[in-house]
């Protein structure tokens, strides 16, 4: 017994607790996706996107056809869909948004790109 506890919180360990997580390069989901931690997507997703009181990032390579919903979202790579953040999007230099963005605060780089409408009149939480 007392090795498996101490197996557990080895760091390394398959138990380890992480505090985001990860969609890496080699990986493609369709469907909807739902975290109750941070994201960051380094791949490609299509469907939808939902982490409600939790950060989003889009990796410089990922390609994402959804509608994405987070608190905070940050997005350096290609997005097809809606953005509705509830405290800010972060629209990096290599991000581009094909769709409308919703969130009480915008940044965005020089270089990045949004196609559609931006409403940030939305309300804090």
């Amino acid at each position: 017994m007392a090795n498996e506890e101490s197996s557990r919180s080895a760091p390394g360990s398959i138990d380890e607790k992480r505090v985001s997580a990860w969609i890496g390069t080699a990986l493609t989901v369709e469907g909807k996706v739902i975290s109750t931690q941070d994201l960051t997507i380094d791949g490609a997703v299509e469907g939808t996107i939902e982490l409600g009181n939790h950060g989003l990032t889009i990796g410089s390579a990922a390609k994402i056809k959804a509608d994405l919903v987070a608190q905070t979202i940050t997005i350096s790579g290609t997005v097809t869909g809606n953005v509705t953040a509830t405290r800010v999007v972060d629209l990096r230099a290599t991000g581009s948004v094909d769709g409308d963005i919703s969130a009480p605060s915008l940044v965005m780089a020089d270089g990045a790109v949004i196609n559609g409408k931006v409403d940030a009149a939305g309300k804090r939480t």
